[in-house]
C-alpha cells in the first residue's frame, strides 16, 4: 500500500511538470545555458582544445585527458546552474497546495505525509533527470574521440553526484515550500539556504580546526567536487543522504503541524 501510494503521487506530480508551462520555459533555457557552455568550454577561444592546442605547440604540456578535464569543468558549471534552476523546480511542491487550500486535505487524508512528500520528491528528482538527458549526447561526442578513454565509473560518479545534489536540493527546497504560499518567497529562500551549503566550504577554510573540518564535510560543493572527480566515498553518499532525509522529515512535520491548526 505504501509502495502504490507513492508510485501514485509520483506520477501525478512528475505529469504535473510536463504540463506546466514553466516547465518546458526552464527546460529550454536550462538545455540553451547548458549547451553554451558546453561549446564554450570545449571549442571556444578559452576552451580546452585550444589551450591544449596552444600548450602542445609551445612544448609546454605533455598527455593530457581532455575528456577528463571537461567532465570536471563541465559538471562544476552545472552544479552551480543547478543552484539556480532547483529552486525554481521545488518552489511550488507545496506552496501551491497551501495558496488552493488543499495541503489541509493532504494534512488529514489516509495517505502518510512521509508518503506524499517522498512521492513529489521523486517525481521533481525524475523530471530533473529528464532535463539532463541530454548531456548524454553532448557527453558521447568528446568521450568517442578522447585518447585515452575515459573509464566509464568517472561519469558515472559525476552524474550520480549531480542527480544525489538535485536530490538534497530539491528536497530542502520542498521543506520550505512547504511553509509558505508564495512560490517565489520559496525559490528565494530555498536559493539563499543552498547558497550558504554551497560555500560553507569557504567559511571552513578561514576558520580551520575541527569546527572548520565540520563545516567542510557538510559543505555540498565539497562532496559533489567529490563525486564529479571520481572519488567514490561513502562519506559523500551519506552526507547528501542526511540531507535528503532531513528535508522528508522537516516536510512531513511541516504538514503535520497543519493537521492541528486546520
Amino acid at each position: 500500500m505504501i509502495i502504490s501510494n507513492t508510485i501514485a503521487v509520483f506520477k501525478k506530480e512528475l505529469q504535473g511538470y510536463f504540463t506546466s508551462p514553466l516547465a518546458y520555459i526552464i527546460t529550454a533555457v536550462f538545455w540553451l545555458i547548458s549547451g553554451l557552455f558546453f561549446v564554450e568550454l570545449l571549442l571556444g577561444q578559452e576552451g580546452i582544445i585550444k589551450q591544449v592546442n596552444a600548450g602542445e605547440q609551445l612544448g609546454l604540456t605533455g598527455s593530457i585527458d581532455v575528456a577528463y578535464i571537461f567532465l570536471n569543468s563541465f559538471f562544476a558549471v552545472m552544479g552551480s546552474l543547478s543552484l539556480f534552476i532547483l529552486p525554481i523546480l521545488s518552489m511550488g511542491l507545496y506552496s501551491e497546495e497551501r495558496k488552493r487550500g488543499t495541503l489541509e486535505l493532504l494534512a488529514t487524508s489516509p495517505i502518510s505525509n512521509w508518503v506524499v512528500a517522498l512521492g513529489k520528491l521523486l517525481g521533481v528528482v525524475a523530471f530533473f533527470i529528464v532535463m539532463i538527458l541530454p548531456w548524454l549526447f553532448y557527453e558521447a561526442i568528446v568521450f568517442s574521440a578522447a585518447s585515452p578513454p575515459i573509464s566509464p565509473a568517472v561519469p558515472l560518479l559525476a552524474h550520480l553526484g549531480l542527480i544525489l545534489l538535485a536530490a538534497a536540493i530539491l528536497s530542502l527546497g520542498m521543506f520550505v515550500s512547504s511553509l509558505t504560499e508564495s512560490s517565489i518567497f520559496a525559490a528565494i529562500i530555498t536559493f539563499a539556504l543552498v547558497l550558504l551549503l554551497w560555500i560553507v566550504d569557504l567559511i571552513a577554510q578561514n576558520v580551520g580546526g575541527i569546527i572548520g573540518e565540520v563545516l567542510k564535510h557538510i559543505s555540498l560543493l565539497e562532496n559533489y567536487n567529490n563525486l564529479v572527480q571520481g572519488i567514490f566515498d561513502t562519506s559523500n553518499l551519506v552526507v547528501f543522504a542526511s540531507y535528503i532525509f532531513l528535508g522528508l522529515f522537516l516536510t512531513a512535520q511541516s504538514v503535520e503541524t497543519t493537521r492541528f491548526t486546520s
